[in-house]
């Protein structure tokens, strides 16, 4: 038998002992699996994305009918055509005021109150379209505004990223080109244009490819009741998932499997204050709004996808969250929402807040480059992060080295 000493002795080697004293191993975690995505997100730029913006409002307004218009018309074309789409194409069409499209059909549903557009609460603020020149202080832009609208031929330009094993299947990623109001137009909608634009561009590069078809659309006459793309709608919808010429491969429409618009991505600087001023800073809450339209035929599948967006936004934004809405409206994506699941992506809600003058720039002669701050700037680049990330999962987009 073992002395009291002894025991003592063989319990002090116990604790002191490195297995005794070191907590047990942990199991190293497991590192995350690589996201391709995440690398693609990466290459979305502030500076990149200022600068295409930048160069739409060297167009001043870009209002539809001019001859500002169709140079902007072109030089998106030729910024496509650098990228890399040598299928860069344009849907030619005609506008005349009296198209009865303004006052009929999807677009005159779901544009203001309960049912459409969200009832506006709080403070509101006059809005319009500005049609005085001689509010736009600056010169030169106040000249190169100066050309009136005339009516007659119109274009929207496209261009169409392939997809590898299903060509025959798309996504529609768009924004509208003119604007007016006497400014440059950088907001509304520059700001989407240019959204658009640079996922054209990321799209594009010889790494990424993807499964199925993108289609990136920039919008004509949006300003006058969406015409330009009414005008795609009406041509082309007919032509989805037809091959031409048939055992080719090619599928000059492939079928539409969702439309996202983008329209005024900049500005979310809150409700006005009771003496109908607007804080000059992007409010903390600044969020990107994700809308669909309730009374759409196809609800259910736009809701689903605007959920789809919401979790893009939470993976791939880095400064500004999201948030969900039912009422799309007074957009290009109106047209399209009775044939396939559409969205829009804004600053605000457009019936809601916009619609109260949430933006006092919002078709005024103050929507210039110079209006917008950084912060406002990166309130459009995370709304090009969610819809890259978004589209990105949905056309199973990869990186290849």
């Amino acid at each position: 038998m073992k002395s009291l000493a002894a025991v003592r002795l063989g319990l002090i080697a116990l604790f002191v002992s490195p297995s005794f004293a070191q907590p047990p191993a942990t199991k190293a975690a497991a590192p995350e699996p690589y996201d391709p995505i995440k690398d693609m997100v990466a290459r979305l730029d502030l500076e990149k994305y200022k600068a295409t913006i930048k160069g739409l409002t060297q167009f001043g307004d870009r209002r539809q009918g001019t001859d500002r218009n169709r140079a902007a018309l072109d030089w998106i074309e030729a910024q496509l055509k650098s990228y890399g789409y040598t299928n860069t194409a344009r849907i030619k069409y005609d506008y005349f005021p009296t198209d009865p499209r303004r006052t009929s059909g999807p677009a005159a549903r779901g544009t203001s109150g309960a049912q459409g557009g969200g009832k506006i609460r709080g403070i509101r603020t006059p809005t319009g379209v500005n049609t005085d020149p001689l509010k736009q202080p600056d010169e030169k832009l106040r000249a190169l505004n100066s050309q009136p609208s005339d009516v007659g031929p119109r274009e929207d330009v496209y261009c169409t990223k392939i997809g590898t094993t299903h060509p025959e299947e798309m996504y529609i990623i768009g924004a509208h080109m003119d604007g007016h109001g006497w400014g440059e137009a950088a907001n509304d909608d520059g700001s989407g244009t240019a959204l658009v634009m640079e996922l054209a561009r990321i799209f594009m590069s010889p790494d990424v490819k993807t499964e199925r078809s993108i289609r990136f659309c920039l919008w004509n006459n949006e300003e006058t009741g969406l015409n330009g793309a009414y005008a795609y709608v009406a041509q082309r919808a007919t032509l989805q998932g037809k091959e031409d010429p048939t055992g080719s491969g090619h599928y000059p429409e492939p079928k539409w499997l969702g439309m996202i618009q983008h329209d005024m991505m900049l500005f979310d600087h809150g409700m006005p204050r009771a003496d109908g001023t607007i804080s000059p800073e992007q409010r903390p809450e600044a969020d990107v709004n994700i809308e669909f339209q309730s009374l759409s035929k196809l609800a259910d599948g736009a809701q689903k996808l605007a959920w789809q967006f919401y979790a893009a936004n939470e993976a791939y934004a880095t400064d500004y969250p999201a948030q969900v809405g039912p009422h799309m409206t007074n957009t290009d994506s109106t047209p399209f929402m009775d044939l396939v699941p559409a969205i829009s992506l804004r600053e605000n809600e457009r019936g809601r807040e916009v619609g109260a003058g949430w933006d006092p720039h919002w078709h005024q002669p103050t929507d210039v480059y110079a209006t917008f701050s950084d912060k406002d700037f990166r309130l459009g680049l995370n709304a090009a992060q969610t819809t890259l990330g978004a589209i990105a999962r949905l056309t199973g987009a990869t990186l290849v080295k």
